[in-house]
């Protein structure tokens, strides 16, 4: 039997879907924002070494990209809530693995353990899609524009947390640094419990039964089907490209600021403030990037993430490992790029997919940002230990220049006929 959803249904499932998106998002962004910081100083303090800080970082890129089909494929045949749970829920686990490895100061262990709390940012990353299921092609980039805002709470809270949390892991007889996993492991559980209980109905279910109800073809879809579904569709592949690039730009410089600034004896505190105000850049305007990308468009925004990142990447290389507000700058404007290429990548490939096929392609999008991520942590800490902090922001320009190239292209600046929902 067929299930019948009419329009005023769907704007309720959708306001009550991103209402639930959005709190998911704040726990998540805790957990998430506050263990990066304390996952590579762990790394480094064990292994005494600079060049193995990048690592905590690259291993949860890792866990990110490796899962994030796997997710696709849940979500594809079983939802969204099952998908965003089941990542959330790897993650719990992982924060507690961390703890118990940085009690054993065990450095294989606690790359396993980030590599799981990284599967909570596939979870997190693919929320985002989630808000646009239902959304109107006129309004996805501000819906999902919302859900990666509600993380702003959480992601900038969680870095400012590190004292806070490290006395709660001394209070629990534990290392200090291992205190933001505890917490981490706490809000990742709240997350799934929210998921579980009130993303009922499932968006992208309720999308295809949308669909079914207008008497639209469909089909049970597959996750190669969505690959696929990018041949000949090279808007797509940039907005991919475009994601992809701001992500692993971000994640070189930002990984390494840490290490930078501990290199010259900055405080703990001075060390969170600065990646808050980071984190701040990556959330707290994302609904006007998500208006600007409505308003003006996709092309345009991408093209103003590159010259924020570029800024950036030119300000934070020029300052010294103790010059906070300088970093601060720096960092605040890495985020803003950051979001800009995020949002407006994402919507450019929601609006060239198929919606039955959109979970596989955003899959997809998802594992190529999170594997350049990954490569990003791992060229960042090898180019810090070989050289310095100023020649890894010159390095990170170099994506910048390309995707400014392929924005240029021709091919990539025309439509497909997708529809919207």
């Amino acid at each position: 039997m067929t299930v019948t959803v009419d329009a005023p249904d769907v704007a309720a499932v959708q306001r009550r879907a991103v209402a639930t998106l959005s709190s998911g998002q704040v726990f998540s962004g805790i957990a998430i924002a506050g263990s990066i910081p304390a996952g590579s100083l762990i790394a480094a303090s064990i292994a005494d070494s600079e060049a193995v800080a990048g690592l905590a970082q690259t291993a949860g890129v890792v866990g990110a990209a490796v899962l994030a089909l796997p997710l696709a494929r849940i979500a594809l045949s079983r939802g969204r809530r099952a998908a965003l749970a089941t990542g959330y829920g790897i993650g719990a686990v992982g924060a507690v693995i961390v703890v118990v490895a940085a009690v054993t100061r065990s450095l294989p262990l606690i790359l396993v353990g980030c590599f799981a709390v990284g599967v909570a940012s596939a979870s997190g990353y693919q929320a985002r899609y989630a808000a646009t299921d239902l959304a109107t092609e006129h309004h996805r980039a501000r819906a999902l524009s919302w859900v990666v805002w509600a993380g702003t709470v959480g992601a900038v809270a969680g870095p400012n947390l590190l004292n806070a949390s490290g006395n709660l892991g001394l209070a629990l007889g534990l290392p200090q640094l291992s205190g933001p996993y505890v917490v981490a492991a706490g809000c990742l559980t709240v997350t799934v419990a929210l998921l579980l209980v009130l993303l009922r109905p499932d968006p992208y279910l309720t999308a295809l039964a949308h669909r079914a109800s207008r008497g639209e073809p469909s089909h049970r879809p597959r996750l190669r089907d969505g690959i696929e579904h990018l041949r000949g569709r090279p808007r797509a592949v940039l907005g991919i490209g475009a994601i992809a690039v701001g992500h692993v730009v971000m994640v070189m410089v930002m990984v390494m600021t840490p290490v930078h600034m501990a290199h010259v004896d900055v405080t703990l505190q001075l060390i969170g403030l600065v990646i808050s105000v980071h984190v701040a850049g990556m959330y707290a305007l994302s609904p006007v990037v998500g208006w600007a990308v409505d308003r003006f468009g996709r092309l345009q925004v991408v093209v103003g993430g590159i010259g924020i990142l570029a800024a950036a990447c030119v300000i934070a290389g020029l300052a010294p490992g103790d010059n906070v507000p300088m970093l601060g700058v720096g960092l605040f404007l890495l985020g803003l790029g950051w979001s800009c290429t995020l949002i407006a990548g994402s919507t450019i490939v929601t609006d060239e997919v198929e919606a039955t096929e959109r979970p596989a392609v955003q899959g997809l999008s998802d594992l190529v940002m999170n594997a350049a991520g990954a490569l990003g942590g791992i060229v960042a800490g090898i180019v810090v230990f070989a050289s310095s902090y100023a020649v890894l922001n010159a390095v990170a320009l170099i994506p910048l220049v390309g995707l400014g190239i392929a924005v240029s292209l021709p091919a990539c600046r025309s439509h497909s006929n997708t529809r919207s929902i």
